[in-house]
């Protein structure tokens, strides 16, 4: 990278500039990318998709800035593509053809006998480790939502989620 003699570096959309951001920049983005997600071939289309998006965004950033840029930009990509591959597989599991007559009726019932176990179980918390554990496991939403939902921190929503888990397996067992 050149710098001018006030110190300030080239534009970003100068070829040279960006090729040798590009250089400095691409193994370890990738590297990082497949260390973290355990996926050399998803970490390659990513980085080289970081670097499309700076290319796009060069008259705005700084060369000085690309590095950063590139590894938010990254892991933002990252976190999209896992979304989405959590929604196709969401999807999925629920266009599937449900077989009513692959389980016995013993299943059944005992499937359905759980069902209102858990729902008693589940009524049966005091209501700060309920609003946790629906929250958690019925909304999906993650601790620090959930902290950020009630208005306290992420260490009370783990140790209401804790109480919660251990009464409902104590309530379980006693069945």
């Amino acid at each position: 990278m050149t710098l001018s003699k006030d110190g300030a570096a080239d534009c970003l959309c100068e070829e040279a500039v960006f090729k040798s951001v590009f250089e400095l920049n691409f193994k370890a983005v990738r590297n990082f990318l497949a260390y973290r997600y355990k996926n050399s071939e998803s970490a390659d289309d990513m980085a080289q998709n970081a670097f499309v998006i700076l290319w796009e965004n060069c008259g705005s950033i700084k060369p000085v800035q690309a590095k950063q840029f590139l590894f938010t930009t990254a892991i933002r990509l990252s976190l999209n593509v896992i979304k989405h591959n959590k929604v196709v597989s969401n999807f999925e599991l629920q266009s599937r053809p449900k077989n009513a007559n692959s389980e016995s009726p013993e299943f059944l019932l005992e499937e359905a006998e759980l069902k209102k176990q858990l729902e008693k179980a589940i009524s049966a918390l005091p209501e700060k480790q309920r609003e946790v554990f629906i929250m958690s496991r019925f909304e999906d939403l993650t601790y620090n939502e959930i902290a950020t939902v009630l208005g306290v921190s992420v260490k009370a929503v783990e140790k209401r989620m804790h109480l919660a888990l251990q009464s409902i397996r104590k309530i379980l067992a006693a069945v």
